[in-house]
């Protein structure tokens, strides 16, 4: 599943198990009775493993009017042990007409529900034999769900006016069982024998290819699909609507779809194209063919996450598939192949392997996230996707340094918690870790073992260790002979390396598990002290913590595989650091030493001693000394060492001083991402004065970049994505050049009723200075509505968000929730984005507060959404009464409704750590300023 990315923009950042099968440790409290009072016989949220599915033959029949569905599923099974029970999952539907199909005959079996755990238990008068096959047999019953889980509803509004609905589902993670009675956890993998009934003026799609439609008495159609391969529940899909397609075959044979509404279906070119390149670029790299004959990727009206990777069927927000050439970012172009790439790396890592159970959520999430990297490298280099993979790092580190963080690999046991998995720390630490361990090993080293993983564990469910066992002794394994063309390559390569280099980068000296281990069942990151003394250079680590309990910092150990370059040299030189101490020599003295070079392990870096001062020295006399990534982690580094007391404020000042002469998107985003906020928690505080100071300070740190910036769409795309970077922030920081040509710009277009043609890396910033007015809002809010370009109506709405007029900002929110005029899906940006906008935050938050209940019920307790909703609007907040608030409103909810989220603990700390940073640091980020006068020196380079 690809989590929609947090808002950017405006906001401008913002004991564990191996991962073998859990215990079914949470006993029920007291024994459970089920709905018609009898015992329940069986105690546990997990499923028993006495049975296990083989197949699934399941008929479905939604009604799109009535807006229900009922449904029949024959499941066969394999007995195990010896049992007179079997506990399936089903959630909210009636179940009837229960028969066991058995070698001596049909017989019904008893019912039991146990809502709670979301269970059904099938009482058998006989015992069902180990070793045996049987098959059971339910008719089932439930509304369409008006979430975005389980079979739901969707509805689009035509350019006429005519209203249309849809049903589609999103299984993921435990919400299969709302759709047809099954074992809705990942480890028990089936075939699936799907059929649909519908209307004939919709096209029913699953996972598999259509093989006949059959007509039924009625005038209703019955499409019948193929038998999937052997997957898990969470993957299953289908969709009834009256989409429109597009087709084409890729170079290894495969059908390739893209389904949108009609009237969209003139945006879908780019993603086809994307799907093509990509599924034959993974056929290529896997080393393993695709193996179902069919991949659709369908753009629906209705969805929450960015997408999902239902095997064969892909379902995606319509922003996340939807391009127009004309109207579309070259950021819009980037995050649409990222997703798609994401998806399709799934039907791999997920779906051909799949974890065994969600503690090890990061195998499928982590893997995919980092595989859209690689895979965008390689097949779209023009995308510079390199240049924004740190950013996952610095998003998954703001989560990571708070003790409300969790291991990689967590114990989880409930749905709740399961939802909590799919979080930055799942997703881009999981990148950040696999890149670390990539540049480690040697790419090739990586893309061998990898193979190896997929090939072994095909159609099967890994843990973390099966993992780290197919990534070492490469070379000497027992499954060289079957490993392929690629891996025999790579072995013969190998035995040429010279010694030094076979030592390091052999698999079989060393322990990639005892490393991996650290990384993966510990929370947290390190945190690298460096002392230079001549040609000594002392190491020791700690885990980096924004808290003020040293006591929480205790007891971590990382294996860390530290890289190097000096002033002498720029030979990447790597050591291994095990231990909590250690030191090692260089050659000769050196004038400065950069740790983590290019910000390729996830640690951070502190330089004692002179050893900032050098680096500050190196900045800047000549940045460019240093590579963009190696940049963008040093401003990073100095300022969260600030947050923890080891670095004073003043001399991360003096180091983004040299911002004056930086023109790489990632440092530039960077350096952005540490100053803005600073100002953020001073517009809580009621400090106009050191706040407007300090945003002066930004804009004359970036006004000769943003003087530099054209008003057009040329350029490569990372110069294209900085520019609207920096013409957005000139805009809404009331920059004079910047305001004067966009509300010129946007009186031209309001003036050609908006038919004249804007460049697409402008609108933004156009659109943000349009709407401060009532007549400019309301023009922009006329053309969102009729607008069928989707990237297009998420920049207007983005800006409408952060208008200055407040009534409109309460109206949006409120017309979101309903979900007529503007969509449910879209609510969470709109509150997180009026949450960022000063004149809206307690806007936001009240909001948030008074349809708390409604929004849990929409999005899913635990859900990204959920996070995202309660991090986004409360993360800026840094005065004690805004901490009581928010502690008394989550304090008064019951576990039922939220109160053991881990996001509302990480949204404390945050609070927590905003009031220490601005208690400890705004006397010296006063005297700072008022020495500089609020003037960047530029010196000349």
């Amino acid at each position: 599943m690809f989590v929609a990315p947090l808002l950017l923009l405006l906001s401008l950042p913002f004991p564990p198990s191996s991962g073998a099968q859990l215990p079914n440790q949470n006993q029920a409290k007291h024994v459970p009775v089920a709905t018609n009072g009898q015992p329940f016989p069986w105690h546990h949220m997990r499923l028993p493993k006495t049975v296990s599915p083989l197949h699934y033959d399941l008929s479905v029949h939604p009604n799109l009017t009535t807006l229900d569905f009922t449904g029949i599923v024959r499941i066969q099974l394999n007995v195990l042990e010896d049992t007179r029970t079997i506990v399936l999952h089903a959630k909210k539907m009636q179940i009837s007409n229960v028969l066991l199909l058995a070698p001596e005959g049909v017989r019904p079996l008893q019912v039991l529900e146990y809502p709670p755990f979301h269970q059904l238990a099938l009482r058998s008068d006989s015992v069902l034999t180990r070793g045996r096959r049987y098959e059971v047999q339910l008719q089932f019953a439930a509304n369409l769900s008006d979430s975005f889980h389980g079979f739901y509803k969707g509805s689009y509004r035509t350019s006429s006016g005519e209203d249309r609905v849809l049903a589609s589902t999103q299984f993921e993670a435990t919400f299969a069982r709302g759709a047809f009675p099954c074992f809705d956890e990942p480890a028990f993998k089936a075939n699936f024998t799907i059929r649909i009934i519908r209307e004939p003026r919709h096209i029913a799609i699953s996972n598999m290819p259509k093989v006949k439609t059959v007509e039924l008495p009625g005038g209703l159609l019955e499409d019948h699909f193929d038998t999937s391969v052997q997957m898990s529940t969470y993957l299953v899909a289908y969709i009834v609507s009256d989409f429109s397609s597009v087709s084409r075959t890729t170079q290894h044979g495969v059908k390739i779809s893209v389904y949108a509404v009609a009237e969209k279906i003139d945006q879908t070119a780019f993603a086809l194209d994307a799907a093509v390149k990509l599924l034959d670029f993974y056929d290529d790299y896997f080393d393993i063919p695709y193996p179902l004959p069919k991949q659709d990727l369908a753009a629906i009206p209705d969805f929450q996450s960015g997408a999902m990777e239902n095997w064969g069927l892909t379902t995606y927000r319509e922003t996340g598939l939807l391009f127009d050439p004309d109207r579309s970012s070259a950021s819009d172009k980037l995050g649409i192949t990222k997703v798609i790439a994401h998806e399709l790396a799934h039907q791999w890592f997920g779906n051909l392997v799949t974890m065994e159970w969600w503690n090890d959520l990061w195998l499928n999430e982590g893997f995919a996230k980092f595989m859209e990297f690689i895979s965008l490298d390689i097949t779209y280099p023009e995308l510079q996707v390199d240049d924004f993979f740190l950013g996952k790092c610095f998003e998954a580190m703001e989560v990571d340094s708070l003790s409300s963080s969790h291991p990689v690999s967590t114990h989880v046991e409930n749905p709740t918690q399961i939802q909590e998995m799919f979080d930055d720390v799942s997703y881009d630490k999981g990148a950040c870790i696999l890149n670390m361990l990539r540049d480690f090993l040697t790419p090739d080293a990586f893309e061998i073992g990898i193979i190896r993983y997929l090939k072994r564990y095909s159609y099967q469910n890994t843990v973390n260790s099966h993992l780290w066992e197919s990534l070492t002794d490469i070379c000497n394994s027992d499954d060289l002979h079957e490993g392929g063309k690629k891996l025999k390559e790579f072995c013969s390569k190998r035995n040429h390396l010279s010694g030094a280099s076979q030592k390091w980068f052999s698999g079989d000296e060393l322990d990639v598990r005892a490393i991996m281990d650290t990384w993966t069942l510990q929370e947290g990151f390190p945190l690298v002290t460096v002392e230079v003394k001549g040609r000594e250079v002392r190491l020791s680590q700690e885990r980096y913590l924004k808290t003020d309990d040293p006591s929480l910092t205790e007891g971590f150990l990382w294996q860390i595989p530290l890289t190097y370059m000096t002033s002498a040299s720029s030979t990447i030189h790597r050591f291994l650091l095990k231990t909590k101490t250690d030191v090692l020599y260089l050659p000769e003295e050196v004038d400065w030493v950069k740790f983590n070079v290019d910000m390729s392990g996830y640690y951070m870096v502190h330089y004692t001693g002179q050893g900032w001062n050098s680096i500050i020295k190196v900045l800047q006399h000549n940045h460019t000394a240093l590579s963009s990534n190696d940049r963008a982690s040093l401003i990073h580094n100095v300022f969260q060492l600030v947050s923890i007391g080891k670095v004073r404020l003043d001399t991360a000042l003096e180091l983004s001083l040299y911002l004056s002469r930086e023109t790489e998107i990632m440092a530039v985003t960077q350096g952005f991402g540490e100053l803005v906020p600073l100002y953020k928690l001073m517009e809580k505080r009621d400090m106009a004065a050191l706040e407007n100071q300090m945003k002066g300070y930004i804009v004359d740190l970036f006004h000769g970049l943003m003087d530099r910036q054209e008003w057009t769409d040329s350029g490569s795309v990372s110069e294209r994505m900085l520019r609207s970077y920096l013409l957005l922030f000139g805009c809404v920081r009331n920059y004079a050049p910047c305001v004067k040509k966009a509300t010129q710009l946007f009186s031209q277009w309001k003036d050609s009723d908006g038919k004249m043609s804007l460049p697409v890396d402008v609108t933004m910033a156009v659109f943000m200075v349009g709407v401060r007015t009532p007549e400019g809002w309301d023009f922009l809010f006329e053309k969102y509505r009729s607008s069928l370009q989707m990237s297009v109506r998420s920049r207007m709405k983005s800006a409408m968000a952060y208008s200055p007029l407040k009534d409109k900002l309460q109206w949006m929110m409120e017309q979101s929730l309903q979900g007529e005029v503007m969509k449910t899906q879209d609510l969470p940006d709109v509150i997180v984005t009026v949450s960022k906008n000063p004149y809206g935050y307690q806007l936001g938050w009240e909001f948030l507060k008074a349809n708390w209940h409604t929004m849990i019920k929409k999005f899913d307790l635990g859900s990204s959404t959920i996070s995202y909703l309660v991090t986004g609007v409360t993360n800026q907040y840094s005065t004690r009464e805004k901490l009581d608030e928010v502690r008394s409103f989550f304090g008064s909810l019951t576990e039922e409704t939220g109160s053991e989220m881990r996001c509302i603990r990480q949204t404390y700390e945050t609070i927590e750590d905003n009031i220490r940073w601005m208690d400890t640091n705004v006397p010296l980020l006063q005297a700072w300023l008022d020495k500089r006068g609020h003037r960047v020196l530029h010196e000349d380079l």
